[in-house]
């Protein structure tokens, strides 16, 4: 048996929406990555590491991309997720089952001059009950590009995971492993405490009220018994403010909780969580706030 190793960075790419943290986190087998079900919640290019035998994949999960580039918050994550394709050795591009869009094609028009493999990858076909109706669609799609490979799944299924990375261990180079076999993600837990908070204030807020708000750590202390937390919750007004605190502080404390069950879960021991909120107006749109905010430091 052979002891070379393969190593190789793999971007996962597509439009807003369409599944690219959820199969992240399927495929390195633990949360790297937030989900809510609505466009722009992944923010940041976002690194999940996988090491199976002799192969490691490295996956970078991307920003959506975006059509409309109308504030500096668009701009940057268009940068980010572009940027994910330089210095990888394979791509991803997921699309959804029988629901091809304008939105794909701008992806698939900047994958073109790409000389590496492009992999198709079909999500969510385990909503669509008579797969027969499936094979028109596959057809149609895989005429669109030369891809090296076009594969139906469900980013949620651990076996189309595993036929996944069969399929990807042949298109990895040989190289050494860049990280050791445990490390799941180059992140930081400041990052990922920021993430878990801002997770759970996307999936309870409704509306536009998301996309005006990011999260920033302002300090983390581990302790032997528990690890202390304090989060600036920033928005663009004072009329946001008071709904991400709520009626006596409501919003907060439950955004808080479920945040907190989760970064005890993550970390194997108990998490002091403080969340404050602040106005900062206009940050999504000032490129300096935005870098002073970690955006762009993919």
């Amino acid at each position: 048996m052979s002891n070379t190793q393969h190593c190789g960075r793999i971007a996962i790419v597509g439009r807003p929406n369409v599944g690219k943290s959820t199969l992240l986190n399927g495929l390195v087998g633990h949360k790297i990555s937030i989900t809510a079900p609505k466009p722009q919640t992944t923010r940041h290019a976002i690194l999940g590491i996988h090491t199976v035998g002799a192969n490691q994949f490295i996956y970078v999960d991307t920003p959506g991309l975006h059509r409309e580039q109308t504030s500096a918050l668009n701009r940057t994550l268009n940068r980010t997720a572009r940027a994910s394709l330089n210095e990888v050795d394979v791509v991803l591009f997921l699309i959804e089952a029988m629901n091809w869009r304008d939105e794909d094609q701008q992806v698939l028009d900047l994958l073109r001059h790409l000389t590496i493999p492009v992999l198709l990858l079909v999500n969510k076909i385990d909503r669509i009950p008579d797969k027969d109706e499936l094979l028109p669609f596959l057809a149609e799609v895989s005429q669109k590009h030369a891809f090296a490979a076009v594969v139906p799944l469900s980013a949620r299924r651990h076996k189309d995971h595993q036929r996944l990375e069969e399929i990807l261990a042949d298109q990895l180079p040989q190289a050494p492993h860049i990280f050791s076999e445990d490390e799941i993600t180059d992140r930081s837990m400041r990052f990922l405490a920021a993430e878990r908070v801002r997770e759970k204030l996307t999936r309870a807020l409704e509306k536009e009220l998301p996309y005006a708000l990011t999260v920033e750590i302002e300090s983390y202390t581990e302790e032997p018994e528990r690890d202390v937390i304090s989060a600036l919750i920033w928005v663009e007004r004072e009329g946001q403010k008071k709904i991400v605190i709520g009626e006596g502080g409501s919003m907060l404390r439950r955004v808080g909780q479920a945040a907190r069950e989760e970064l005890v879960e993550l970390l194997g021991k108990r998490v002091h969580l403080q969340l404050w909120v602040k106005v900062r107006k206009g940050w999504s749109d000032d490129e300096r706030a935005l870098l002073s905010l970690g955006f762009g430091d993919s």
